[in-house]
């Protein structure tokens, strides 16, 4: 199996203090994430660095400008309480029949939601996604992204790290698989908790982040 995914799109990486893990980040590859934006109304904003390619690592947290949002912020990052990475996306050719596909095969993406966000520079992206299958709370499977007319966000001279690996463990991997073969996508999974990583090239060697 690949080390990385057909179709990535971005990983998640949250955090409940953003201006922390983004100095982590810095000090331990040696590279600076770029600020993405805010997510207005959400209360969160993010940092990017681009994985190669259009693959990108967004670093995810509370906007302290923000007002505190009418319900909980995205990727239940309320409750984190240290930086995790928490899940990812794929970007399949056309996010319709990715989801009809999915689900002649047996999985259920979830429904589509539109979102968007502001950037530094105040252009609005906009993009639809799958909020996931209720199934699969765990994040290991992924959601599905379709960016449109939107610049993607790798698009914006991002600094890189390229990915060198992501893997994942899960109580039962032939449980997922399924869902990420109807997916056209797949992961290399072994037994043991929840947990996803991944392993980035950087100016300091190798850096791998769970």
């Amino acid at each position: 199996m690949n080390a990385v995914p057909p179709f990535l799109d971005h990983l998640v990486l949250a955090t409940p203090d953003l201006a922390a893990t983004v100095a982590d980040f810095t000090r331990r590859t040696g590279v600076t994430p770029a600020p993405g934006g805010v997510h207005l109304g959400l209360g969160t904003r993010n940092h990017l660095v681009g994985l190669g390619g259009r693959s990108y690592l967004e670093i995810l947290g509370p906007d302290p400008e923000q007002p505190e949002p009418a319900g909980p912020r995205p990727f239940g990052v309320d409750r984190l309480t240290g930086p995790r990475t928490l899940t990812w996306a794929i970007s399949p050719p056309d996010l319709d029949t990715a989801i009809t596909t999915a689900r002649a095969r047996g999985y259920d993406p979830g429904p589509v939601r539109p979102m968007s966000r502001r950037t530094p520079d105040g252009t609005e992206l906009r993009w639809r996604l799958t909020d996931g299958d209720s199934g699969h709370p765990s994040g290991l499977v992924p959601f599905l992204i379709d960016w449109g007319d939107s610049p993607h966000p790798t698009a914006s001279d991002l600094p890189v790290t390229p990915l060198l690996e992501m893997t994942a463990t899960a109580p039962d991997p032939e449980q997922l698989s399924g869902a990420l073969s109807a997916l056209n996508t797949g992961l290399p999974l072994t037994p043991g908790p929840p947990a996803l990583s991944f392993t980035v090239d950087t100016p300091n060697g190798p850096v791998t982040f769970g």
